[in-house]
């Protein structure tokens, strides 16, 4: 049995066929999906791909590349949602550097403010690092004590930045379609990394792993992820299932 720990499946991306898709995950062992929200407009297809599909379970928060002039409002109306719903998580919440460098300091309030939400609900939170693992640890280091948890999706990071979120104590890596790259390099950091630290993730729509990059990702292809780990860990798919899958259902409280 696999998790995907992180698809946008509720995206319009999967309109036409999203019945056909997770019927193939059902069939193919991958039996629970992760929804991390993005923002308020994202919110109705979230919860309605939830209440039609159990295999689907929600999450609640801001993504940082939604975090513009008005985010104070949206942050009003997910925390409405967050603490009147059934969510597994908060997220994804973070910081993201790639597109916008110029919302930093807005960033970092949404940020934090919704790891304040965590600490209250005892949620785990789901962090998007891109461009910003400086920037996260710098807020982290601030505020983070032993009630906070989660994992960093799409771990991408160096071996010290890998080291630096494990000895934070409660977080885990979430490794996506980037560890099938051939000069991607996250191979390399992972042999240094025990398997006990990671989580299965296909951020579908986005990330394709190979040899699928550049078209729709789907969470079907956590099966690809999984092989190359247990090329780069030297054991069996099966190892794999159970390491990564016993990780999220502990992270995320699941049955």
């Amino acid at each position: 049995m696999l998790i995907d720990t992180h698809t946008h499946i509720y995206l319009k991306e999967f309109n036409d066929d999203r019945n056909t898709v997770i019927e193939k995950c059902m069939s193919n062992g991958i039996n629970k999906l992760l929804l991390p929200n993005i923002d308020t407009s994202t919110i109705e297809s979230l919860h309605s791909t939830c209440e039609k599909y159990s295999c689907c379970k929600p999450m609640m928060g801001l993504h940082p590349c939604s975090v513009k002039e008005d985010f104070e409002k949206e942050l009003n109306s997910i925390k409405t949602y967050l603490y009147n719903g059934n969510y597994i998580a908060i997220g994804e919440i973070g910081i993201d550097l790639y597109w916008d460098k110029t919302t930093l300091t807005i960033q970092k309030k949404a940020f934090e403010e919704q790891i304040n939400w965590a600490k209250e609900l005892h949620l785990p939170i789901v962090i998007h690092a891109r461009d910003s693992y400086e920037e996260i640890f710098e807020v982290l280091d601030k505020i983070h004590d032993s009630s906070l948890f989660g994992v960093f999706h799409c771990f991408t990071g160096s071996l010290k930045q890998a080291k630096k979120i494990i000895d934070y104590g409660n977080f885990k890596m979430g490794i996506g379609g980037v560890v099938t790259f051939k000069n991607g390099g996250l191979d390399k950091t992972l042999q240094n990394i025990e398997l006990k630290h990671l989580m299965l993730e296909t951020d579908s729509p986005y990330l394709s792993p190979s040899p699928y990059r550049g078209k729709r990702n789907e969470s079907t292809h956590l099966k690809l992820i999984a092989e190359k780990l247990a090329i780069i860990y030297n054991c069996t798919f099966e190892e794999i299932a159970e390491i990564t899958t016993r990780n999220a259902k502990m992270l995320f409280k699941l049955d």
